[in-house]
């Protein structure tokens, strides 16, 4: 086998052997240099080698498989000969994710990518395939469903991809993954991608991987007390409300000084002019500044003549700028160690710094990675509400009048006070001015709250591990009503887990994990507990679908 780690030199794309159009593409999206699994997993890809990586989530490991898959694709081709590639995925969030980035890689080729998961409608799944797609990005048990009703066809797979092994493994997919990886062509390539790499994976590799080439990148180690003192709070954000939560977060933070860090430099300069237009002071620094337009923007920000940089990664590199106050990560790093060199901007001369940091709700295992590394605990907050900001706006506006009357510079205006004092009283004077004031600061317009999102308890929806499983008294209190037991007709035997049966009600009849209560597992059968109310529309779905890729008989318990 050849190694390759993570000290491999870093360099640019462009040398890597990737189509030109993939290039442009990616200086399209603002990309600016790849990731040590980009450098060290792409070549061996393109040239066609099997693959078996190691690396954590986050890690840029999607860019990894996508970019040399795409140079197989050839939307030209007839739909049943059409796919040239499969992505395994333990997720329906993870294979709608795989499939944007492959799709935003691939357009300029005019690929197509389908993500194929429980829950959504296999009708129009099927319809999909039929009218031909060149990536599949399938989680197991949807895919093996497919290929039994014979709508997937894999005779044309070039390359298939296995992407959080580890984690389809724990979730009980080890049959599934052989029966479908025994449907492939004999001739075609694979790779496999996994946080760990325990015994399993290992068996994995070597059935069905030929002279694999190992790609490690070592999570990068932090020592401890380097993020002592920097306060850091993440806010749980859907992506349509980021940039507002970005602004009502900053009206009340209100930082002396701030970096926001982003991923690309399309993203900085959509930020940068957004933010200008809100009236904050900001300034953009990426890779596609000259470096005397870096120069001037950093002179102007040591210089406190901006309050904000937007900055990518790269362009921030050895920045030292002593009077920053907050650090903003507008996404979650793909790095821990991006994440401590981020928030090691602040916090300099022994003054506490802040680090904020905007997450999607399917971003978690990102942070779950820089707590680990860090050993720090990252705060989850509540997006300021409107009142939030309204109380903050009058506490800035209080503390400016004690600036004002410290200064002792109010003669001209005194004559104007003593003429009202004559008809009112003084304190509703001063409460006029402060309202007429506030007016001029805030605008006419009603600030509005921002929809945020609270972690749930479920290992896949939130930050907190699950809890303990509750009594049925404490279940029922909890859906806030009767609980139904369902017999499912599958259990040990079928190598059926508690995870398996609460996955499939989550996903084909979109029921909250929360709303699920305990599961029961026997050695033919298994029983769950859910909200009598849904209990029916549970068992139509469940039904109607597979647990596992088995077709199970599905019945309210009868014992």
């Amino acid at each position: 086998m050849t190694k390759r780690t993570s000290s491999t030199p870093e360099a640019g794309f462009a040398t890597l052997g990737l189509d030109p159009r993939l290039l442009s593409a990616l200086t399209a999206l603002g990309y600016e240099e790849p990731t040590p699994i980009q450098l060290a997993a792409i070549p061996p890809m393109r040239e066609g080698r099997d693959v078996l990586a190691q690396a954590a989530t986050g890690t840029g490991k999607t860019a990894a498989f996508a970019l040399p898959l795409l140079h197989n694709i050839d939307p030209t081709l007839p739909p049943k000969v059409r796919l040239r590639a499969l992505v395994l995925v333990p997720t329906r969030e993870l294979a709608m994710q795989v499939a944007e980035a492959i799709h935003r890689y691939g357009k300029v080729f005019g690929a197509s990518a389908l993500p194929v998961y429980g829950g959504a409608s296999m009708e129009q799944q099927i319809r999909s395939l039929k009218r031909g797609v060149d990536v599949v990005i399938a989680t197991p048990g949807r895919a093996l469903d497919h290929i039994r009703r014979k709508t997937l066809f894999l005779s044309s797979v070039q390359v298939v991809v296995l992407d959080e092994a580890d984690e389809m493994l724990d979730m009980g997919f080890a049959d599934d993954i052989e029966t479908i990886l025994g449907e492939l062509p004999a001739e075609h390539q694979t790779a496999l991608f996994s946080a760990t790499l325990p015994a399993k994976i290992t068996k994995i590799a070597n059935s069905h991987l030929k002279n694999p080439a190992v790609v490690k990148i070592e999570r990068p180690s932090v020592l401890a007390g380097e993020t002592a003192k920097v306060r850091q709070v993440a806010y749980v954000v859907p992506r349509a409300h980021k940039m507002a939560a970005l602004a009502r977060i900053l009206d009340v933070e209100a930082p002396e000084s701030a970096i926001v860090f982003c991923r690309t430099r399309t993203e900085v300069d959509q930020l940068t002019e957004t933010l200008m237009a809100r009236g904050y002071r900001a300034e953009a620094l990426h890779g596609g500044l000259s470096q005397d337009q870096r120069d001037r923007v950093m002179k102007r920000f040591r210089a406190k003549g901006s309050d904000l940089l937007i900055a990518t990664d790269v362009a921030a590199r050895g920045l030292d700028v002593k009077h920053v106050t907050h650090v903003v990560n507008y996404d979650v790093p793909w790095e821990s160690e991006s994440y401590v060199h981020r928030i090691g901007r602040t916090g300099r001369m022994g003054r506490e710094g802040v680090a904020i940091t905007l997450a999607e709700p399917r971003e978690h295992r990102l942070l779950r990675n820089i707590e680990a590394a860090t050993k720090q605990k990252i705060d989850i907050g509540t997006v300021p509400t409107a009142a939030d900001l309204r109380t903050r706006q009058l506490e800035q506006l209080r503390d400016q009048v004690a600036r004002l009357l410290a200064e002792d510079e109010l003669d001209r205006y005194r004559p104007i006070v003593e003429q009202l004092a004559e008809e009112h009283d003084v304190m509703d004077i001063a409460a006029a001015a402060l309202r007429m004031a506030a007016r001029k600061d805030e605008g006419e317009a009603e600030p509005m709250d921002i929809p945020s999102v609270t972690p749930r308890g479920g290992d896949r929806d939130g930050f907190a591990p699950r809890p303990a499983r509750q009594s049925r008294r404490e279940f029922a209190g909890k859906v806030g009503g009767a609980v139904a037991k369902i017999y499912v007709g599958a259990g040990r035997k079928l190598k059926i887990r508690p995870g398996d049966i609460v996955g499939a009600i989550a996903g084909e009849a979109n029921i909250p994990i929360s709303q699920i209560g305990a599961v029961q597992i026997g050695d033919r059968h298994s029983i769950v507990e859910v909200p009598e109310d849904k209990a029916n529309f549970i068992i139509a779905k469940l039904s109607a679908s597979t647990i596992k890729g088995k077709k199970v008989r599905v019945r309210r318990d009868q014992s």
